[in-house]
């Protein structure tokens, strides 16, 4: 069944295996946004008199129970059928008999996909937005508890200057407020409604485009009919630049942990069960989880990119070329909340090493707290930093980490401005409301 076709007329098999592609596939994950766009739609025709009071409730109360089905796991698209909204239609138009076949009216299946994918985001937007959330309440517990424990900090991979744990995870939980803004950005953009714009050129019906928003919680709507079908495929793109910002501090943590367990650097450990092992070499204690959450968030990253090749340059209008963002966007959603709870699973395991700036080769990370320190007695900077570069260069210099940091701004060691950076989250969840 083809909600286009006119005629007993079949199309040509090979054509329709290639256009139909993976899309049912992806169907099954919008059909339940289908159906209540369809109860919102067919609420708004009782409204403006397109149905009767009584076949409004009918196609409700149908729409309802194909709802139930769906998330019963009971719902499937029939082999003949093209697709999600051709199958709700005829399952309908089944139970209530011709009312069913009234929903369509004022609405085309352009709109009716825009306003799936939208509601299909915005859900699965606001799941990625509550796992970061998770994310960062751990890194937060971890950067209080661990604020004492030091860490050789690097620029350019060469020793640089005293860290903290407290500070490592702090900068990855400030890091994921920004991405939650970018989130919360992707999210007011998926929450204007399409639906009414139809083909992109409206309908000449006396839709009521405000209730049908009121109805699905929109935020606002698309205004301009064309522009609501020009949001297709933009809309899925800033969603991928916001799961691909979310990615891009996952990966980097990732590989932060697979550098801090090798031997060379031995900053930190995970129980046994947590890694691998080799088949050939017993001392092996593998990061298999922090590569594979690597490798699949810089998989992630690269979503983006696949989406401007995919829609540069497509005029306004519909295009089939739409179809595809599905394939491309959909998976991400499972891809990064699995990496979300690795992350998770790992960090609320990790063992953090103690003394680790005993080492000899950390001695020069207190090259610069030397300089202060003389600074702080009344020598000028330049001169200070000369006195102890000279120390260095003639192997000469000692300085002892073990007496107290002045670290006091905010964000250094002794003052990690955590509150601060749980107020800054606080705010920009609130933008998702």
């Amino acid at each position: 069944m083809k909600l286009w076709q006119k005629n007993n007329s079949s199309v040509n098999e090979l054509i329709e295996k290639f256009t139909v592609g993976r899309d049912k596939e992806f169907d099954m994950v919008l059909a339940e946004y289908d159906v209540q766009g369809s109860m919102a739609h067919v609420t708004m025709l009782g409204e403006t008199g397109l149905m009767t009071a009584s076949e409004t409730k009918a196609a409700i109360l149908g729409l309802q129970e194909i709802l139930a089905e769906i998330r019963q796991g009971r719902f499937k698209i029939e082999e003949e059928v093209e697709d999600v909204h051709s199958q709700v239609e005829l399952l309908l138009t089944q139970r209530i008999g011709e009312a069913g076949k009234k929903i369509h009216s004022g609405r085309s299946r352009n709109d009716q996909v825009a306003l799936d994918i939208k509601l299909y985001l915005r859900a699965a937007i606001l799941h990625i937005k509550y796992e970061v959330k998770e994310l960062f309440d751990l890194l937060i517990i971890q950067s209080e508890k661990y604020k004492d424990k030091l860490l050789p900090g690097y620029t350019h991979l060469q020793i640089a200057m005293p860290s903290s744990f407290g500070l490592w995870f702090g900068a990855y939980a400030e890091g994921l407020v920004d991405d939650a803004e970018v989130l919360a950005a992707a999210f007011q953009i998926a929450n204007k409604n399409p639906l009414g714009s139809g083909a992109g050129y409206g309908s000449s019906f006396p839709l009521n485009r405000k209730l049908t928003t009121e109805l699905l919680n929109f935020r606002t709507l698309n205004y301009n009919s064309v522009y609501a079908q020009m949001t297709r495929g933009k809309t899925e793109k800033i969603t991928a630049m916001a799961l691909s910002t979310v990615a891009a501090t996952l990966s980097k943590l990732a590989m932060d942990c697979c550098l801090y367990l090798s031997q060379n650097f031995a900053f930190i450990s995970f129980p046994p069960e947590l890694t691998t092992g080799s088949s050939i070499m017993p001392h092996k204690k593998n990061p298999d989880v922090f590569e594979l959450i690597r490798a699949k968030c810089n998989r992630i990253q690269s979503i983006p990119n696949e989406l401007t090749i995919l829609l540069n340059n497509l005029p306004s209008g519909y295009h089939r070329d739409l179809q595809l963002t599905k394939e491309i966007l959909f998976p991400a959603f499972g891809e990064l909340e699995a990496c979300m709870q690795m992350a998770r699973l790992m960090i609320s395991n990790i063992i953090v090493r103690d003394q680790i700036l005993d080492d000899e080769k950390y001695k020069y990370l207190f090259s610069v707290e030397a300089v202060n320190e003389l600074v702080n007695k009344g020598i000028p900077f330049r001169e200070a930093y000369k006195q102890v570069g000279n120390q260095i260069e003639k192997g000469e210099f000692h300085f002892d980490y073990r007496k107290k940091l002045l670290h006091t701004h905010e964000g250094s060691l002794g003052n990690l401005a955590t509150e601060k950076i749980k107020e800054e989250m606080d705010r920009v969840l609130a933008k998702f409301n």
